[in-house]
């Protein structure tokens, strides 16, 4: 059984881990791409749909990890649209 609880937790290292891209572009669509499908999911209330759901999920993160990892490798210059960090 997947509690509610889980869900929220997954919800919230899918997007975790779309934030770690350093291209603009992939990470913006990273986080689109899982605030959508979380949303258009929202109103499913068959155990078995939102288990497969979640695991689908489960595959969604380790994917992402993947890629991740994979965009550290290449540098990127920052766009115009990116905000410009602080220095403190």
């Amino acid at each position: 059984m997947t509690t509610s609880k889980q869900v929220l937790g997954l919800y919230k290292s899918l997007l975790e881990k779309a934030y770690k891209f350093d291209n603009y572009n992939f990470r913006e669509y990273a986080k689109r791409k899982v605030s959508d499908s979380f949303r258009m999911n929202k109103d499913v209330k068959d155990e078995n749909e939102i288990k497969n759901l979640y695991n689908e999920g489960i595959n969604q993160l380790a994917m992402l990890d993947r890629q991740t990892t994979i965009s550290k490798m290449f540098t990127f210059d920052k766009l115009v649209v990116e905000p410009l960090r602080k220095h403190h």
